[in-house]
């Protein structure tokens, strides 16, 4: 497992997961906790950074597993 942290590809999508699912996840969980003054809030910003974001992360995500499979197969 800790061969997949190594890998940079891996590493700049999580970064990119978490910082642009982040913001969203966070207003949606101060949400139901009842911390914010609206109990249905409207982010659509942090939904478009969440949408922009989520998919190449993922798609980095598997490049970095297939890059570091093919690498330590190849020694």
């Amino acid at each position: 497992m800790g061969q997949y942290f190594r890998s940079w590809w891996i590493r700049v999508a999580i970064l990119g997961l978490v910082v642009g699912t982040g913001p969203l996840v966070s207003i949606m969980v101060a949400a139901g906790l009842g911390i914010t003054d609206d109990p249905n809030p409207n982010p659509v910003l942090f939904g478009m950074l969440a949408g922009f974001t989520f998919w190449p992360s993922l798609g980095l995500i598997a490049l970095g597993i297939w890059r570091v499979r093919k690498s330590s197969t190849a020694r």
